[in-house]
């Protein structure tokens, strides 16, 4: 006796009864006929024999794969602005500064390529942020004194509790290269002067005290590297050598001028990060120098270096370079979460 045929057990969805093999048509099994055409065993085609792709076949798929990259890097990323966070472990911080929130932002380029909504957008981020400080690493406008005011006023809407520090880029300056040469000479004044009675306070080459009950932390300003102005010994004058230094400084390369003096962590910008990092290729736009120090957070004889990838653009173009925010909590001791040292010049994880 044959046992009885096996069937979908009523408790199955409807979807899965459906998927269930349904039994031969007794046609398919008379003598002299056919069985039906999607009962066929399928047709095995070895390896050798397959139909290679053409060349015109590969070059469309090229073309395609590289046209969807272009149209992203142009429509979608230089507005995908992303928050990163760091915990960085500083030599000496007095402990009332333990678990102190800076709030980064560098290179905002205000100018026509950058709309307005999505400088406002940046801004409201920064300010979901609730940081102990925000510090502003230069390049506030792209060229020209036309968006000097727009600038101001979005930076103006900035708050926290300890306030608002800003440094000079080279747009600031109108230098756009290490040559040094300034396209307009005062538009470094213009845009210090309008940032200032936004509230802003900018440090050219000075530095300020904060200050919580009787513990002190200075906080650094330098003027841009290629601005020719830069003077680390008149803004360290009168820092003990003893107190950690938190420095904002435009350019990552100031570091090498800073080699005979205390520094232990250094906040830029400048680079963009390069704004792209093609897959084969890297990052294109920069040298091998500006590669040393690209995007990210580095390890330098014993001091951090943060690079911020920036929140605008000088051209509207990124891919895998997404524009930032960063916030970084200084610790008096290493945590889970912060991030390890890594060897001098290589970028931590």
């Amino acid at each position: 006796m044959q046992p009885p045929r096996s069937t979908p057990s009523s408790s199955y969805p409807s979807s899965e009864r459906s998927l269930q093999p349904n039994p031969p048509h007794p046609l398919h099994h008379l003598p002299g006929s056919h069985p039906h055409p999607l009962h066929h065993p399928p047709h095995h085609v070895p390896p050798h024999a397959r139909r290679r792709p053409t060349l015109r076949s590969q070059i469309a798929r090229w073309l395609g794969r590289n046209w969807a990259r272009l149209s992203y890097a142009y429509q979608v990323e230089p507005l995908w602005l992303e928050i990163n966070h760091h915990d960085i472990v500083i030599a000496d911080l007095p402990p009332a500064f333990d678990g102190y929130r800076i709030a980064h932002l560098s290179d905002l380029h205000v100018g026509r390529q950058l709309p307005q909504r999505y400088l406002e957008e940046a801004i409201e981020a920064t300010l979901a942020l609730a940081p102990d400080l925000i510090a502003l690493t230069g390049d506030f406008i792209h060229k020209g004194y036309r968006h000097v005011a727009q600038a101001a006023q979005a930076v103006g809407r900035l708050r926290a509790p300890d306030g608002l520090f800003a440094v000079l880029g080279n747009h600031d300056f109108s230098v756009r290269n290490a040559l040094g040469y300034r396209r307009y000479a005062g538009l470094h004044l213009a845009v210090a002067e309008a940032l200032s009675h936004q509230g802003v306070v900018v440090l050219r080459n000075r530095t300020h005290w904060l200050q919580r009950g009787d513990a002190r932390l200075p906080l650094c300003g330098l003027d841009d590297l290629w601005s020719r102005e830069c003077d680390p010994v008149r803004t360290f004058a009168g820092v003990p050598a003893e107190h950690p230094r938190i420095v904002l400084a435009h350019n990552p390369q100031t570091i090498h001028l800073l080699q005979d003096h205390r520094w232990d962590l250094l906040l830029s910008g400048h680079t963009h990060g390069g704004q792209i990092d093609w897959p084969g290729l890297g990052r294109i736009t920069l040298g091998k120098k500006a590669r040393q120090l690209a995007a990210g957070l580095y390890s330098h004889q014993g001091a951090w270096v943060y690079v911020n990838k920036g929140v605008g653009f000088g051209f509207r173009f990124r891919f895998g370079v997404r524009p930032e925010i960063a916030l970084l909590t200084l610790r008096r001791t290493a945590r889970p979460s912060a991030t390890p040292a890594t060897p001098p010049g290589e970028p931590a994880t």
